[in-house]
């Protein structure tokens, strides 16, 4: 006998929703929301059966049926929390759907229906392949995690960043960072709305359902402007087999919208290195906490990469993982640069034997090159790699904007900034390091307002903060550039890099003793933390006591403190620029 042909698509309202079938979309006024996977199903079994029991066994038949790994009752409880939670209903007073218990579910909501025209589809059809040829900017929200356990979220979160990263080695396509979409995680917006504030063409929606060995990812892809769906499909996989998937669920994208993949994409597409399920379980583990950016979580996220290697010595997102640790703690003068970078070299150089071809291997070597080798031509050169490995790389852009303002060349590190801002358009770091770049080129005007952009989108953001209080210190501003830095001291916890700015800003205030007590401050917490020398030094050249200061950048050498890089831009380094030893001290950082 052959299977029963499906129900027609048709167009289901209730109070202010409107569930299409066709479209697979529920919307509420006009605009869609965020619905999908099984409690979309279960929706539609509900509205199409309203008024009558729907028991568990037939939900069961009609949904899980093929499923070989879920708990159905755990799947089924998360589909009506779904469903109460998108309807604004509840279990206690229900206006939609009622439970009965140990039965099943009732929808008690007045439905009206009708078929979709015919020549609803041929328009819809049409608008797709028009759509289509339009797609050049892409976002993944952040797939919903629809195992409901809080132990679970890194997984959901992981698996989004892992298909941003791999789409993003496809260059005809710009894909938004994770730190931009991560910021729509839990919230409502319209798919039109998020677009125009992404700047993006197409976003990809999913969920994902992980139980024991077995995964489930759900995704589709949907023109954002006009809300219409382009493509939908699920996947059910071994967890060992999630790199591969990865790639199908990439390559289907390009296909969908008509991305003409070059040979080498192909080639990159197709590679997905087997690796133990245990070591990228730690290494998903291990990401969920780096993108947390604390000290605190960059720790453990350098355990967690540390476990993963040793699960799998060949695993070189593994290495990668743990140099980018190693350089931020550097950068953070959490740890001293002679133990930071060279464990962070040493990483992504194992990284890049295992995998020439990694983007993030060259980036990560190329923070190394640039902050402690002073390697200028040398990081240029892995950053330009890492981009054309992934021209969506918002680090490599990011980075190596950093290194041509280092350079002097800002009008160049200033397109690198807009370009990583276009990628990651969220992103605080990239807002503020772009107000840097204006700083270093003494535009203070322009750094004033993307500072305070910067700290509009983050008020907690302490980097922001600190380098706002330079540019009003430079603008003769004092009182606030003092205010500026007390604010970032507090937000880090008076770390010894906020400590140091402060007593820069008391010397500039001609408040040298309170300079002074700093200095004392910070020798006393050598013994226990590491104090960068560069951060002594600049106290000193404030105070306009320059043997002193010149003491300090020798010792700040001998460390091979990373913020010698930027002597040649630094405005507060102008008082010292016509002293010999400054050019000195130029030439042997590697300027000429």
């Amino acid at each position: 006998m052959s299977a029963p042909d499906p129900p027609p698509p048709r167009l289901f309202r209730f109070d202010d929703f409107e569930l299409d079938t066709h479209a697979g979309e529920l919307r509420k006024r006009g605009t869609k929301l965020r619905l999908q996977g099984q409690p979309l199903q279960v929706l539609g079994v509900l509205v199409r059966n309203a008024g009558d029991l729907v028991t568990r066994e037939e939900l069961r038949n009609k949904i899980w049926q093929a499923d070989t790994f879920v708990d159905f009752d755990h799947g089924l409880h998360n589909a009506i929390a779904r469903l109460r939670e998108i309807l604004g209903d509840s279990s206690e007073s229900p206006r939609f759907i009622e439970t009965l218990p140990r039965r099943g579910y009732r929808f008690i909501a007045h439905v009206s229906d009708a078929p979709l025209q015919k020549r609803t589809a041929a328009v819809t059809s049409e608008n797709t392949s028009q759509n289509r040829q339009r797609i050049q900017a892409i976002a993944v929200l952040p797939l919903d995690d629809l195992s409901a356990q809080p132990s679970e979220e890194y997984f959901a979160d992981s698996m989004t960043e892992a298909l941003i990263t791999t789409l993003a080695k496809i260059k005809a396509l710009r894909v938004i960072s994770r730190t931009s979409v991560m910021r729509y995680k839990g919230v409502r917006k319209s798919l039109p709305q998020i677009s125009r504030e992404l700047n993006v063409d197409a976003v990809v929606e999913g969920s994902v359902l992980r139980s024991g060995d077995r995964i489930r990812i759900n995704a589709q892809l949907i023109h954002a402007v006009t809300d219409n769906h382009l493509w939908a499909e699920s996947y059910e996989r071994r967890f060992r087999d999630i790199l591969p998937l990865q790639t199908e669920i990439a390559r289907e994208i390009a296909h969908q919208i008509q991305i003409l993949l070059t040979p080498e994409e192909h080639e990159r597409l197709r590679h997905a290195r087997p690796v133990k399920p245990e070591a990228h379980e730690h290494y998903l583990r291990a990401r969920y906490c780096w993108n947390k950016r604390t000290e605190e979580e960059v720790d453990r996220a350098l355990s967690y990469f540390r476990l993963a290697i040793d699960e799998d010595p060949t695993y070189a997102e593994g290495y990668v993982g743990m140099g980018d640790c190693y350089n931020i703690l550097g950068y953070y003068n959490v740890l001293p640069p002679m133990e930071a970078y060279p464990k962070g070299k040493a990483a992504a150089l194992k990284a890049l034997e295992l995998d020439p071809s990694l983007a993030e291997a060259h980036a990560t070597l190329g923070v190394v090159k640039r902050d402690f080798d002073w390697d200028w031509l040398g990081a240029e050169a892995e950053f330009q790699r890492a981009i054309e490995l992934k021209p969506s790389s918002v680090e490599a852009h990011h980075w190596r904007g950093t290194l041509l303002s280092m350079l002097g060349q800002h009008t160049e590190a200033l397109h690198e900034k807009k370009t990583a801002l276009e990628l990651d358009p969220l992103s605080v770091v990239v807002k503020t390091d772009l107000a840097r770049i204006l700083y270093f080129s003494r535009d203070y005007e322009q750094a004033l307002q993307q500072y305070r952009a910067a700290i509009q989108m983050d008020p907690n953001f302490a980097t922001a903060h600190l380098w706002l209080a330079a540019v009003y210190e430079r603008k003769g501003l004092i009182e606030d550039s003092l205010a500026e830095l007390r604010k970032g001291l507090d937000l880090t916890h008076e770390s010894t890099f906020a400590l140091a700015k402060m007593g820069y800003g008391y010397a500039m205030a001609g408040m040298h003793e309170h300079a002074e007590v700093v200095l004392k401050e910070l020798h006393n917490l050598s013994s226990d933390k590491y104090v960068s020398p560069y951060d002594v030094a600049l106290i000193y050249v404030a105070l306009r006591k320059h043997d002193q200061a010149f003491d300090w950048f020798e010792k700040a050498l001998e460390q091979r403190s990373l913020w010698l890089g930027y002597l040649k831009v630094e405005p507060q380094l102008d008082s010292v620029r016509s002293d010999a030893r400054f050019e000195h001290l130029l030439r042997r950082v590697g300027f000429n």
